[in-house]
């Protein structure tokens, strides 16, 4: 398997440096079969596993090139016909959106993906279908705040909370496709007044990753925080004493499991528009959405299977799994020019 990093990104129209090398890896004849080019925004070792278990189950070689979500997306659209991509991953379904109106994807029709994976996980036309799912949660000190109090998104914009709450920017993908789906839930106005409550409510301005608001509820800075899971379950499994004890602080929450259930994302693939290699994409996909191939991809980033597959990760089966929100996540790109006004109106940085 070949890989070409993030760093070798070719986009010169956008002021980044030139990669031969990542050129010259995946620029092949159209004509030979024998290989795949995938281009990812996942970089996890047990990635690494299923290409190579790919490869001897196949005998297709498995070339990759790996970026940034959003940098993944420009390199593609910067290439245009030409585009060696055949397959495109990348996390959150407001990137698959953004990469979908730019007409990055092609149409798969695979009745082992549609059987595998629920509606809801993947766009209605095909273009591109969740492997993998990760939970926004709400993280809490549970000696400082009682859970029953915070058991809703709603409760995240309740005055008692004013100073005691830690979240990221309002840019954030993941936040843009919490908003984008609370507005299909509840409609505009109301996730509106959502918004402007959660942002009254800040102990600081909105600032670092997931995994920075955790460390500052155990820290004291705050007492809740707003997350995706599996960075919370990334502290508890790591070797580090110091992480262990900050989600030792901590415990995660399930919102809204009375009403209409926690939000859900994704991790996802498509095959490109241009993809050289279709035939093998679409055996690519298929390798991924089959039972043992998605234990091992949700295991990657302590996210939970997209089908419903076992997690073999005791530290996700010991939290349990959510009852989640039912609407469809291409919503969440739907919606997410909405809630970038949302946030820009009531001042959420």
């Amino acid at each position: 398997m070949k890989t070409i990093r993030a760093l070798c990104l070719g986009l010169v129209p956008f002021g980044l440096a030139a990669c031969d090398t990542a050129e010259n890896e995946t620029n092949q004849p159209a004509a030979d079969a024998g290989f795949i080019n995938v281009y990812s925004a996942r970089h996890y070792d047990e990635d690494d596993l299923l290409y190579d278990k790919f490869e001897a189950e196949t005998g297709i070689e498995v070339r990759r090139i790996e970026a940034s979500g959003d940098l993944l997306i420009e390199r593609v659209r910067a290439e245009g016909e030409v585009s060696p991509a055949d397959v495109i991953i990348t996390v959150d379904a407001g990137r698959l959106w953004r990469a979908e109106q730019a007409d990055l994807f092609q149409p798969l029709e695979s009745d082992a993906v549609n059987d595998a994976i629920p509606a809801r996980l993947r766009d209605p036309e095909g273009r591109w279908v969740g492997i993998a799912k990760r939970a926004r949660v709400i993280v809490h000190a549970p000696d400082r705040v009682d859970a029953a109090d915070i058991d809703t998104y709603q409760d995240l914009a309740d005055p008692a909370l004013a100073g005691r709450l830690c979240v990221r920017s309002s840019g954030n993908i993941y936040n843009l496709s919490l908003l984008a789906g609370l507005i299909e839930r509840w409609g505009a106005e109301q996730a509106e007044i959502w918004a402007a409550g959660v942002a009254a409510n800040f102990a600081r301005p909105p600032q670092g990753g997931d995994t920075d608001q955790i460390r500052a509820v155990a820290a004291g800075v705050c007492d809740v925080a707003l997350v995706n899971h599996y960075y919370w379950v990334r502290l508890a499994t790591s070797d580090k004493q110091e992480d262990q004890d900050v989600a030792a602080a901590t415990t995660i929450i399930w919102p809204d499991q009375e009403g209409d259930g926690t939000h859900v994302n994704v991790s996802g693939i498509g095959v490109a528009a241009n993809a050289p290699n279709a035939e093998n994409a679409r055996r690519f996909i298929e390798f991924l959405v089959a039972p043992a191939q998605q234990t091992l991809l949700a295991r990657a980033n302590n996210e939970f299977p997209a089908s419903g597959a076992p997690t073999d990760n005791p530290v996700l089966d010991g939290i349990g799994r959510p009852q989640e929100e039912v609407i469809n996540v291409r919503v969440y790109g739907e919606r997410q020019a909405e809630a970038a006004a949302i946030f820009d109106r009531v001042g959420w940085p």
